[in-house]
């Protein structure tokens, strides 16, 4: 082999003053066959150094704990990760997996672990870490480009799943809805029915059976149901029956009868079907119906002027009636409240009486803590006029009498029907002017205290409210029952509070005025 020489260093070839110059020649390279047997050489030592290292490495890693790169369970990569880390990484992704369980109308996200999957990630892990220390294995390794799926350990249980199904049952089923009626626009109207569904365990677990890990890989399970029927199919007939009824208007006709004044209010059924409340047979038939109390009650207790009030439980069931009935109007009564009085210079319990129209022993009634001595400035209580009219009235008739004038006018329907002389009550026990109503009615009356017998007597009200005793009409009464009094006073104060009349229209008025009939007495 040619070689090209060496080039050495020698002395300088020229020489001047002050002047060097030297020659520099290459140096010699080795051989080209030294190269080869170098690099034969080396090759075959970093051979064995890699090779040396491998098998180290191999040893090293058949002997630790971690898992080989690219090694994945589930998906979920856990190569390079020791034992530990990889149960902990798979028991957290497991934790947060869901299966759909889906149906026509509803749908719920579950863990695997309620449909009986039960998933052992430690033994997992210890699974995929053998797995990953096959040298058998290996090879799949390489032939997959560094990608080793290890599968999971795990088992499906069909009791689990079975009680798991059973449980989520509830929150699975659509209720079935019933026909029902619905207040629109004034009228009640029917909502359809509409069937319901219920989860089919047995069917739905068949299907979860026959492949569990194919649910899991697709995250759903379509579930098996059965429909549930209603039981209320048509509520028209109750419609019907109840609309029928909001074809009444009611009327309250509302009487005063301390003022003689009628106060009236329409109840419209569009108010009032508002407050309607129903009952259904198992068909659907109307079984009853009800107004809500509270409603009606504040509508009663509306205002009807002067504080006056209705009775709310005789008004409310009167109400109702109407309308089962179809009855366009009913009469109530109006009601006084208790009033108070601040007592003024000169005044007695007695003149209070005679301005209020009560009988002051009533208003000593209503004040018990006055002990009969009143003073200026002193707040009593008045009792209501109604306390005087304790029964139901007779409507259409009223009997107006005047003390100053002693007459007597018996009015019909707002006519005059009579009018006659009368006596009323001497200064010592005199006629107490209100308004009054007739309470009895007694043939021949005694009063023990006159020993008078009193013919056709009417009572009218008692003059001390814890008495029975009474002052009412009569005609010319009698001491012995034969001989009559006071014949020739008829027209002038006689009595001892009655009001007198002539036997003949005693008798046509005890006949005409029945209990509960409007008595005026006027000063």
């Amino acid at each position: 082999m040619k070689t090209k020489p060496s080039l050495q260093m020698t002395q300088p070839i020229l020489s001047t003053p002050g002047l060097a110059v030297t020659a520099v020649h290459a140096p010699v390279r080795p051989p080209r066959h030294l190269w080869r047997r170098m690099w034969r050489r080396g090759s075959l030592l970093a051979g064995g150094l890699l090779a040396a290292m491998m098998a180290a490495g191999l040893v090293w890693f058949q002997q630790s704990d971690y898992l080989l790169p690219g090694v994945s369970v589930l998906g979920v990569e856990v190569g390079g990760m020791t034992q530990a880390e990889a149960t902990a990484v798979l028991s957290h992704y497991w934790q947060q997996q869901t299966i759909a369980l889906e149906a026509d109308g509803f749908g719920l996200l579950v863990p695997p672990d309620a449909l009986g999957m039960q998933f052992d990630a430690e033994a997992t892990a210890v699974l995929a870490h053998q797995f990953s220390h096959s040298p058998r294995r290996w090879l799949q390794w390489l032939d997959n480009r560094g990608h080793l799926p290890s599968p999971p350990v795990w088992e499906f249980n069909p009791a689990l799943a079975a009680a798991g199904l059973q449980a989520l049952s509830p929150e699975l089923a659509v209720p079935a809805k019933n026909a029902e009626l619905v207040w629109a626009d004034g009228r009640l109207r029917q909502n359809p029915a509409l069937a319901g569904q219920k989860l089919d365990v047995p069917a739905t677990l068949s299907r979860l059976a026959q492949n569990p890990a194919q649910v899991f890989a697709d995250g759903r399970l379509p579930l098996a149901v059965q429909p549930v029927f209603p039981a209320i199919a048509d509520v028209s007939q109750a419609a019907a029956a109840l609309n029928g009824l909001l074809e009444t208007a009611v009327t309250l006709s509302a009487y005063d009868p301390i003022s003689d004044e009628t106060v009236t209010r329409v109840l419209e059924p569009a108010v009032w079907g508002e407050w309607l409340a129903w009952q259904l047979n198992p068909g659907g038939s109307l079984a009853g119906w009800s107004l809500d109390d509270g409603r009606l009650q504040a509508f009663l207790a509306a205002d009807w002027g002067e504080g006056r009030f209705v009775d709310g439980a005789v008004a409310g069931t009167a109400v109702v009636q109407a309308i089962a009935s179809r009855q366009p109007q009913i009469n109530l009564r109006l009601y006084h409240p208790p009033q108070q009085h601040i007592v003024q210079p000169g005044e007695t319990v007695a003149s209070i009486g005679r301005a209020y129209g009560i009988p002051y022993p009533w208003i000593q009634q209503a004040n018990p803590s006055s002990d009969d001595q009143l003073w200026v400035g002193q707040t009593l209580t008045i009792p209501s006029p109604d306390v005087m009219v304790p029964l139901p009235v007779a409507r259409g008739k009223r009997i107006m009498v005047s003390l100053s004038q002693q007459r007597l006018w018996a009015y019909e329907n707002g006519q005059l029907k009579w009018e006659w002389p009368v006596s009323s009550g001497i200064d010592s026990s005199p006629t107490w002017p209100g308004v009054f109503q007739v309470q009895n009615h007694e043939p021949n009356a005694y009063a023990a205290n006159w020993d008078l017998w009193m013919p056709n007597f009417m009572g009218i009200y008692r003059p001390v409210p814890t008495s029975d005793f009474m002052n009412g009409f009569h005609g010319f009464p009698t001491r012995d029952g034969v001989n009559l009094l006071w014949t020739g006073n008829l027209g002038s104060q006689v009595t001892y509070g009655c009001i007198m009349l002539s036997n003949a229209n005693m008798a046509l008025l005890y006949a005409w005025a029945e209990t509960g009939t409007i008595v005026v007495v006027q000063p």
